[in-house]
């Protein structure tokens, strides 16, 4: 099996000390073909999208493992989707939500050995102008906590771009971090269309989810399905600090889409206005600055993916 190595060496494993030359030789030694990588030897790396490109243009490729994060996998997907070429998954983020949804081993010899053993699988991405998203795309309050998502770790967020929930006493710390910019973050002006008539919101959140998130104890990132045909709109108008700390618990007991205050809709497409030319939106944990209007629309089994050949079997909703 001939395949590409794609390493983004900014994800959060490689603090460890692992390097992408210990990636390359680890799949070489599980005795797979493996393709050089594109243009070594130039002075400056090229960007990530670049390197997908050219990784996915090789001849005889039948897959492009990608080392990295959600957000990497991202990258990967919007490069990757309509061409025929399967993606491998190398979970080295900190979250590794769409590991976690498929069945992928976390450790990386394991999902090593998963590229000879798994199977392609069919899944469904999101789009907003172009620009696809894996997991959520999220927008309101994200945008202002961008600048400080180093501190509390926000790259590497939870279900609504907010909450990083490695467990519950990490999830209430990042709450109590978040309430002191809380207080002057405006709430965004929007005009929500689903396909009917217009509907004018202020709100503090918005959440497009591909598919849906599981509603019960410890399936607090994981979503339902990865191929269910739908996206999942949360709004939330308002959110003060009382209610965002509900909103968490609720997440860690399994019990949250009827919470007061958080608005639910499904929908293969949306368009949302804010009177801007621009908006900050937060697709997969990455802040991208996209031009308004946003227009949202659902790509069903756009992604092939390598997944453990005893995963559950793909369904359309």
């Amino acid at each position: 099996m001939r395949i590409a190595l794609v390493v983004n060496a900014a994800s959060g494993a490689f603090a460890s000390g692992l390097t992408p030359a210990a990636i390359r030789g680890r799949l070489t030694a599980a005795g797979f073909d493996l393709a050089p990588e594109p243009d070594p030897d130039l002075p400056l790396p090229l960007p990530l999208p670049e390197r997908m490109r050219r990784a996915a243009g090789m001849e005889g490729i039948a897959a492009v493992a990608v080392a990295g994060g959600d957000g990497t996998l991202g990258c990967a997907a919007g490069v990757l989707a309509g061409r025929g070429v399967a993606l491998a998954i190398l979970p080295l983020g900190t979250m590794n939500l769409l590991a976690k949804d498929l069945g992928v081993p976390l450790a990386l010899e394991a999902a090593i050995a998963l590229l000879r053993t798994g199977r392609p699988r069919a899944v469904d991405l999101g789009e907003v102008n172009g620009h696809v998203f894996v997991i959520n795309s999220v927008i309101g309050m994200p945008a202002r906590m961008a600048r400080h998502r180093e501190a509390l770790r926000a790259r590497h967020v939870g279900p609504f771009g907010l909450l990083d929930l490695f467990g519950l006493f990490g999830l209430l710390r990042l709450a109590l971090a978040t309430l002191r910019h809380l207080g002057a973050y405006p709430r965004l002006r929007a005009a929500l269309s689903t396909g009917g008539r217009p509907e004018r919101l202020r709100l503090r959140l918005l959440c497009v989810v591909n598919d849906d998130y599981a509603e019960a104890p410890g399936k607090i990132v994981k979503r339902e399905r990865v191929d269910g045909g739908r996206l999942t709109l949360y709004i939330a108008r308002r959110l003060p600090p009382w209610r965002l700390a509900r909103l968490a618990l609720g997440f860690a007991a399994g019990a949250w889409r009827g919470m007061p205050g958080l608005e639910r809709h499904e929908s293969d497409r949306l368009v949302i206005s804010a009177g801007r030319r621009a908006l900050r939106v937060m697709n997969d944990g990455e802040i991208r600055l996209i031009a308004s209007l946003l227009r949202y629309r659902l790509r069903p089994g756009a992604l092939t993916v390598i997944v453990p050949a005893d995963a559950a079997p793909e369904s359309r909703a």
